[in-house]
């Protein structure tokens, strides 16, 4: 018997209304029918494919809003992950006021867009991005996945096709060090106002030594090290063995010598040739 524990009765919005339950907040830009950009705030965007290539997002959105019927309509759409600023959290909760047209709520929108990144492929258009988000991912609706649907919700598996990053985030991405102030969302808790709470700086846990490095472990980090350079799984196996705190300069001195050579594919035959030269030195 779990002590000091009472169980709560669950309702709709059950993430909300029944828990606390983090979530980001993010703008999904979409086009509208005059081929103007809309912005709306959504929390419920979540990873959902996130191995093999093919690589998704679940968004969940109100049936009847502007963002869900603009996807339907078009298929796009792009996922600005803006960072955390009070000002920028107060006019979320302003775009998201239900029953306003694109040309209504966008009047007064304090973000600036820029153009998609996409090629532009004849006639057709992109949603415009959020020139104040830290990251954007440009994404297309797979129809083809079964996606429920009713007057109340949709849920949209969205396909990432591209995925753009401030400059001094992607640095800090491939090093491993340092974050962006990313708000976090609670929801419309009480009837009367949005909660969020302010991003903290992370904290890290490192792997126990003892456990050594599995296969996962050693291909997420060759992978990250450099997007333009991929390994083979044969190529991987090769420096399993490398105790973790040579871990990263193991990688970056192939990835380094691959660049050299013009490679962007790294196998199991040139990890023996990197091998052999520095055996002959």
């Amino acid at each position: 018997m779990m002590k000091d524990f009472t169980e709560v009765r669950m309702l709709d919005n059950f993430y909300q209304t029944s828990s606390f339950f983090p979530m980001p907040v993010v703008l999904i830009s979409t086009l509208a029918d005059s081929g103007r950009t809309n912005l709306g705030p959504y929390s419920l965007c979540f990873p959902h494919n996130v191995t093999g290539g093919d690589y998704a997002m679940m968004l969940v959105t109100r049936g009847s809003s502007n963002t869900s019927q603009n996807i339907i309509r078009t298929g796009l759409c792009a996922i600005n992950f803006i960072p955390d600023k009070k000002k920028y959290m107060k006019a979320c909760v302003a775009l998201g006021y239900p029953g306003e047209t694109t040309e209504e709520k966008m009047k007064n929108s304090i973000f600036t867009l820029a153009p998609s990144t996409r090629s532009s492929n004849g006639e057709q258009r992109y949603p415009e991005l959020v020139n104040e988000a830290v990251q954007i991912f440009e994404c297309t609706w797979d129809k083809s996945f079964p996606h429920e649907h009713s007057d109340v919700e949709y849920h949209f598996l969205l396909r990432v096709d591209k995925i753009i990053m401030r400059k001094k985030w992607y640095d800090c991405l491939l090093k491993g060090k340092g974050f962006p102030r990313l708000p976090v969302d609670f929801g419309f808790r009480d009837n009367v106002r949005f909660w969020f709470s302010k991003h903290s700086r992370p904290y890290r846990v490192p792997i126990p030594q003892e456990k050594g490095n599995s296969f996962e472990m050693v291909k997420y980090a060759c992978t990250r090290f450099d997007p333009e350079i991929s390994w083979e799984d044969e190529a991987i196996n090769k420096i399993l063995k490398v105790p973790n705190i040579f871990l990263k300069k193991v990688i970056a001195g192939v990835v380094a010598e691959a660049r050299k050579e013009g490679l962007t594919v790294i196998t199991s035959e040139y990890m023996d040739k990197i091998r052999n030269k520095r055996s002959g030195k």
